[in-house]
């Protein structure tokens, strides 16, 4: 990854500056990044783009050029920029790993550092990560409308630029897609990579039957074929069938074959072209559908009967086209006093929603020990535990007479944040991406399906504990009250 230090909003490094200033540059604190809603109305989000993280802060480092192109700002001061110069991350952080299923309102990173550092590093961590959540969770969504179908990521020309296509792409085979058309990503993060062929292919030829020849003669042992560039059950399908039957009579051994429809009536044209492949005797051959496909119009085709066994989707996963940003916040939520002890901090908003949870914390996961399905997150204090031969109380901290009561043997926990960074240096490393997408897919397994439907789904129980809750009540009525 290349040096990205000055990927960061220009406020950051005013803010830096008056630490310095001040002398309170060393000052130790905590931050949380955390959002507020799950995106596309979904039950879940994805957790993703830790790894880019990781490779922003390791190569954080203010070039020569970097501190001459601030020196023309006019506002910055030689001893800051000197200070800059030797500049390095020496903080730690803890976060969850990516590919696993979160929920609005608990800590995704948590950042303990020097407050000059952990101030520069917000903007392009919530670059990354909102990014790779949002489209991780996209892909997610429509996985599961496929059903088990293989879906694919076509939308390396529709994203928002390169970067949101290579990491897009990366995302999205994070969330579940099973190959990507973004060759560049392919290379990158070692994912498989699937294409087909265009219609100029077949308008480049003199007629559709001699472009299919050409193609299968190229790619015998993957050769699935575009038939809608004229007349899709008139022509298409036909001449799908006939190249299909004269590489059987070849002797060529048909694996990884089928057709492509890319426009029309995919419903009606897919169980029309699943019946004349089979009465052909391709009964083994794929017909995939691609074209402005998502979730919505995936889960609907497969309630009418769609003959489909893989989707390739494009501009509606690799921009999230129905929901533009993920949303993720960074918050204050410690900082250390003049003896060195670190006092929680709370930002309050008329918003209920918006005021913040204080203090430093970390989050138990509570499965259901019969069914090893989640029942709840519970965010606690760093220093709390939940001991599993206890009885747990839960409880809704915006209504906390509703509680839920689990007796010992009926659950059990895991904690969710894992180091990352320790005094700077990196002590996490990143499986592969497709480890961390079958990590994924049995994260998703681990959700009851009411929180896996497309449409209202019931929000996940995110509780705190009692002693969080007690803290939070407390300083809010002391800030409302000027205590």
């Amino acid at each position: 990854m290349t040096n990205h230090t000055l990927l960061t909003d220009f406020y950051q490094l005013t803010m830096m500056q008056g630490y310095f200033a001040a002398g309170r540059h060393r000052q130790r604190v905590v931050f949380d990044m955390f959002y507020r809603e799950n995106p596309s109305g979904n039950g879940f989000a994805i957790m993703a783009g830790l790894e880019q993280v990781m490779d922003y802060i390791d190569n954080l480092r203010f070039s020569d050029e970097d501190l001459a192109y601030l020196r023309t700002q006019g506002i910055f001061s030689e001893d800051f920029l000197a200070y800059l110069a030797d500049f390095r991350f020496t903080g730690s952080i803890d976060a969850i790993p990516e590919g696993t299923v979160v929920f609005p309102g608990e800590p995704l990173v948590v950042v303990t550092a020097p407050i000059i550092e952990a101030q520069l590093i917000e903007t392009a961590m919530l670059n990354i990560i909102n990014h790779q959540c949002l489209i991780a969770t996209k892909a997610a969504r429509v996985c599961h409308a496929a059903k088990g179908d293989a879906v694919l990521e076509f939308g390396l020309r529709r994203a928002q630029g390169p970067d949101a296509g290579i990491y897009g792409a990366r995302a999205a085979m994070i969330g579940g897609c099973a190959a990507t058309s973004n060759v560049l990503a392919g290379q990158m993060f070692d994912l498989p990579i699937r294409g087909t062929h265009a219609h100029s292919w077949i308008m480049s030829f003199s007629d559709e039957l001699a472009a299919f020849r050409a193609y299968a003669a190229a790619f015998p042992t993957r050769c699935t074929l575009l038939v809608d560039t004229y007349d899709t059950l008139g022509s298409g399908v036909p001449n799908a069938i006939r190249i299909f039957d004269e590489m059987r009579r070849a002797g060529t051994e048909l694996i990884n074959h089928g057709i492509r429809l890319d426009s029309g009536d995919f419903a009606y044209l897919s169980k029309e072209s699943r019946k004349m492949l089979d009465a052909a005797g391709h009964t083994d051959a794929k017909i995939t559908a691609s074209c402005d496909l998502d979730e919505v119009l995936i889960q609907s085709l497969k309630l009418q009967g769609a003959k489909i066994d893989t989707w390739g989707v494009g501009t509606s996963l690799i921009t999230a086209k129905d929901w533009p940003a993920f949303g993720g916040v960074y918050k204050l939520a410690a900082a250390e006093d003049e003896n060195g002890c670190m006092v929680p901090k709370i930002k309050l908003s008329e918003n209920p929603d918006k005021v913040t949870n204080p203090g430093a914390k970390k989050i138990y996961r509570i499965y259901d020990t019969e069914h090893g399905k989640i029942k709840a997150d519970l965010v606690t204090l760093a220093d709390e535990e939940v001991n599993e031969s206890e009885k747990l109380t839960l409880f809704d901290p915006r209504a906390p007479w509703k509680k839920m009561h689990l007796a010992p043997g009926e659950y059990y926990t895991k904690q969710l944040l894992a180091p990352i960074f320790q005094s700077g240096r990196r002590v996490y490393t990143s499986p592969a991406i497709m480890e961390i997408r079958a990590y994924c897919v049995a994260q998703q397994n681990t959700l009851w399906e009411e929180h896996r439907r497309l449409i209202n789904p019931p929000a996940m129980p995110v509780d705190l504990s009692q002693r969080l809750y007690d803290l939070k009540q407390r300083m809010i009525y002391d800030a409302r009250n000027g205590h």
